[in-house]
C-alpha cells in the first residue's frame, strides 16, 4: 500500500515537470473538459482518504471500547470528534474541486 500511494504521488507530481506556460487565450472547451476531469479525480481521491481514515478510526476505537469497555466515555468522544475533522477534509476537498471548474464563482 505504501509503495501504490509512493508510485501515485510521483505520477502525479511529475506532470508539473510537462507543464506549458499559460496561454493568453481564453479556456477552451478542451480545457473545461480537463477541469472536470481534475475536479472528478479529487472528489475521488477526497472520498477514498476520508473513507479509509474513518474506517481505521472508527475499528481503533471500537478495538478500545472492546478491550475496555470501562473507557467508552473517555474513546466516545475524541473518536466523534476526529470522525466529524476528517468529514470535513473530505468536504473540503469537494470544496475545492467545485472551485477549480468554477461551479460556485
Amino acid at each position: 500500500m505504501k509503495q501504490l500511494v509512493t508510485v501515485l504521488a510521483t505520477v502525479l507530481a511529475s506532470t508539473s515537470v510537462f507543464a506549458q506556460e499559460a496561454a493568453t487565450h481564453t479556456t477552451a472547451s478542451s480545457d473545461k473538459g480537463m477541469l472536470a476531469i481534475a475536479a472528478a479525480i479529487c472528489m475521488g481521491v477526497a472520498v477514498l482518504g476520508g473513507t479509509l481514515s474513518q474506517g481505521k478510526a472508527a475499528a481503533a476505537a471500537l478495538d478500545g471500547i472492546a478491550r475496555n469497555p470501562a473507557a467508552q466515555d473517555k474513546i466516545f468522544t475524541p473518536m466523534l470528534l476526529s470522525l466529524a475533522l476528517i468529514e470535513s477534509l473530505v468536504i473540503l476537498g469537494f470544496l475545492v474541486a467545485f472551485v477549480k471548474i468554477g461551479g460556485l464563482l
